[in-house]
């Protein structure tokens, strides 16, 4: 017979409850059970779950910020004439509230920042469907128009902040675009280009670690992932399913897509290497939505079929609980 003691260097403990403050690791008998039990780290699954409602539905609109800190500006509104909006609206972690609204309605537009007091609004189709390089900064209360792209474009993929921001790809006619551009706080100035022309691309990451995955490159819903240095693209590890216009937010080595069209509920995670697909899907199935946040703590928005539904992302992580040790 196995000597356990021996081995472990201790006895298993026995009680007739549960310990009321264990430790990782630690390991008992509880004989009110007949149960071997232990204290062990185990992942939590991933999540959907419902947030507040926009005030305005609306689509291809870009997100900024996190979780409990949004903001949602510009896009092409349900309801509205002219379509497009200059609708700006901020969440809270529970709700949405309209504030000042951008100098040009736009949409198409791409949307960075780390919070919601300090974000930048760009590129896009205005009202006229007139293609834009224009540039508005936002400081918590108001838009100012700064100096624009040197290319004017839509669909877009995006990452960084209000003061060092990266664009990259989207679609300006007649042919989608691999060029690339950099943001100082000042000034755009063209960074190397995507090695494929693409559009309808997502971005994640930093101005100096980004992320571009999925669009339409040539064909609709590619699966094609390039990885951004500070200074080259790299084409890397495609994605598991095709789409283009998905919310993309997180970074570099651990992202999110969520959405995308044709009209998608799918979620899938990169780890820096892969891609997988997650078990936890939204609840409404949309394209062109805006996102934001973190692969742990994330939030999309609006979308097509023109929508007002907010999802709150809880990603995959790790807890300690108390388990049953079983023989399977």
């Amino acid at each position: 017979m196995t000597n356990y003691t021996g081995i472990q260097g201790q006895n298993i403990l026995i009680v007739s409850s549960d310990p009321a403050n264990p430790v990782e690791g630690q390991i008992w008998y509880n004989t009110t059970s007949n149960t071997l039990k232990d204290y062990q780290s185990v992942v939590v699954n991933a999540a959907w779950a419902s947030g507040g409602n926009l005030n305005t539905a609306r689509t291809q609109n870009g997100g900024a910020g996190t979780q409990t800190a949004a903001l949602g500006a510009g896009g092409y509104a349900s309801g509205s004439s002219p379509y497009n909006t200059t609708a700006v609206e901020s969440y809270n972690g529970s709700s949405w509230t309209a504030v000042a609204s951008l100098n040009s309605d736009v949409r198409g537009n791409c949307v960075a920042g780390g919070t919601n007091t300090a974000v930048l609004s760009f590129l896009g189709v205005q009202g006229n469907n007139t293609f834009t390089a224009q540039t508005e900064s936002w400081n918590g209360s108001s838009w100012t128009i700064v100096n624009s792209l040197n290319l004017q474009r839509s669909g877009a993929g995006r990452a960084g902040t209000q003061t060092a921001a990266l664009t990259f790809g989207g679609y300006f006619p007649p042919p989608n675009r691999n060029n690339s551009e950099s943001w100082n706080g000042t000034s755009w100035t063209n960074t190397p280009t995507l090695n494929t022309v693409v559009s309808g691309n997502a971005g994640a990451g930093i101005q100096t670690a980004a992320l571009s995955f999925g669009g339409n490159s040539p064909t609709p819903a590619t699966t094609q992932t390039e990885s951004w240095n500070g200074t080259s693209w790299t084409i890397v590890n495609s994605m598991n399913t095709g789409k283009l216009s998905r919310a993309g937010f997180g970074t570099q080595t651990a992202a999110v897509a969520a959405g995308g069209q044709p009209s998608s509920n799918a979620t899938e995670l990169y780890n820096g290497t892969t891609w997988s697909s997650s078990p936890a899907n939204l609840t409404t199935a949309r394209g062109d939505l805006g996102g934001t946040g973190t692969q742990s703590l994330g939030l999309v928005y609006g979308g097509l079929p023109f929508s007002t539904a907010t999802e709150e992302w809880t990603g995959p992580s790790t807890a300690l609980q108390t388990k049953t040790i079983t023989t399977s």
